[in-house]
């Protein structure tokens, strides 16, 4: 979550709540907040301030937390170096999703 990389960055920087708010130009209580959780969804602007002061990026606060494995990676790769599109893949999705109605329509247990 953006609050718990905020906290980590922080601490690793050694900044205090009050010295990372007080240099960003954000409110203390506010980074509080984000830090715990309480808000959830900070305005770009804060974030903005907060990254520049951590050095770090936008995109890397905002990151999902589960990261695709190597071997994703390596299909994902291998997929497009073989001329794979985006909407390819987009159709070969909606077909598993379809192949796994078909079977859930033949087998109603196996929705249990």
């Amino acid at each position: 979550m953006v609050g718990e990389r905020i906290k980590l960055l922080r601490t690793k920087k050694g900044y205090s709540i009050s010295e990372l708010a007080k240099i960003a130009g954000v409110s203390k209580s506010y980074l509080s907040y984000i830090e715990r959780n309480v808000q959830r969804n900070p305005s770009l602007q804060f974030l903005s301030k907060i990254a520049e002061t951590l050095e770090t990026s936008m995109e890397y606060l905002l990151e999902e937390e589960e990261q695709l494995d190597e071997e994703w990676v390596s299909l994902i790769k291998k997929a497009k170096d073989e001329g794979v599109s985006k909407e390819d893949f987009q159709k070969y999705l909606d077909f598993v999703k379809f192949k796994k109605w078909e079977e859930d329509q033949r087998d109603p247990s196996s929705r249990l």
